[in-house]
């Protein structure tokens, strides 16, 4: 048996499942971009008239999913400190990977959990990163 977790505060999903699941002990999370809640915008993120990516700041929508996850975990009763394990999707590895890495570091100097980072083609919206979390 499973809770479902839906945020006030973090982006509606862009499809049928919630923002995570808790499952006993652990808090699954599913996938986390840096949209902001009730609107399409996308901080970071420059789009044209076609809805494609004119260019994009990575350290922008990083900390834009760093705080997206946060509320999903603080609505779900959890915090950041209990972060066990964060699978990151990147669409620039070469660009992009130094950035986040850095900002990365930032908000987990305290809390270092497991983590796995691989680059994708695209993702389901504009965003070049989406978290993917597990937590306690």
């Amino acid at each position: 048996m499973s809770d479902m977790i839906i945020s006030s505060k973090a982006p509606e999903p862009v499809g049928l499942y919630p923002h995570a699941r808790r499952v006993g002990d652990l808090l699954f999370l599913s996938g986390v971009g840096p949209r902001e809640r009730g609107t399409k915008r996308i901080p970071g993120v420059e789009l044209n008239d076609a809805g494609e990516i004119v260019s994009y700041d990575i350290e922008v929508q990083c900390r834009s999913v760093f705080q997206n996850v946060r509320y999903i975990l603080e609505d779900a009763g959890s915090s950041w400190n209990d972060i066990v394990d964060v699978t990151v999707f990147l669409t620039n590895m070469k660009d992009d990977f130094t950035i986040f890495n850095r900002v990365y570091a930032e908000y987990f100097a305290e809390n270092q959990p497991c983590r796995t980072t691989v680059e994708v083609n695209k993702l389901p919206t504009p965003i070049a990163i989406e978290l993917k979390v597990i937590a306690t």
